[in-house]
């Protein structure tokens, strides 16, 4: 009986290891943002005007999240006679179940945005959001990111907008460099 234990065991062992040895290895799904991590500092352009911003990015809850902190400041201008401080901060997440990158992102001015990546609309130097939900503001608004890395310490971050039944228009572009 022992025997037979062994010789079955010893039989399937192939199999097993064949089994092992086809397993893929594990890829990280937050890759597309690595580069990201880092302070920055940009230049903006766009709807309110011309200014700068300010962001870091760094991984939380050992590497799970990837945390952004931003504050954008537009000072008074023709364009924007008042000014403006704009601050946001915001998580990029892996969706198992989606095979996606998900962002959720939270605006001084009360605006909750979350973005789930469309991996048709990106390539391997740019990752594309578009939201699935905004909170605060009327029905039918749309909104999309665009990150595109230009160069190892730079990059270049598109915010745009949609009114209801309207195609997306640009609100801002960043063009961000790493400080460290």
């Amino acid at each position: 009986m022992k025997w037979t234990a062994l010789f079955v065991a010893a039989l399937l062992a192939p199999a097993g290891l064949a089994q092992q040895s086809s397993v893929q290895p594990h890829t990280d799904p937050l890759a597309p943002l690595r580069f990201m991590t880092g302070s920055w500092r940009g230049v903006n352009n766009g709807q309110p005007g011309e200014g700068t911003s300010e962001r870091t990015y760094a991984f939380e809850l050992g590497g799970a999240v990837l945390a952004v902190r931003n504050t954008a400041v537009y000072p008074p201008q023709p364009k924007n006679e008042k000014g403006e401080t704009h601050r946001d901060a915001g998580f990029f997440s892996y969706d198992k179940a989606r095979k996606l990158i998900v962002f959720r992102q939270f605006h001084s001015e009360g605006f909750v945005n979350q973005y789930a990546q469309d991996p048709a609309a990106g390539g391997p130097d740019t990752i594309v959001f578009v939201t699935e939900v905004i909170e605060n503001i009327p029905p039918g608004w749309r909104a999309r990111e665009t990150y595109r890395k230009t160069g190892p310490d730079t990059m270049i971050e598109t915010f745009e907008l949609a009114a209801p039944g309207k195609p997306f228009e640009v609100y801002s572009e960043c063009a961000l460099k790493r400080v460290k």
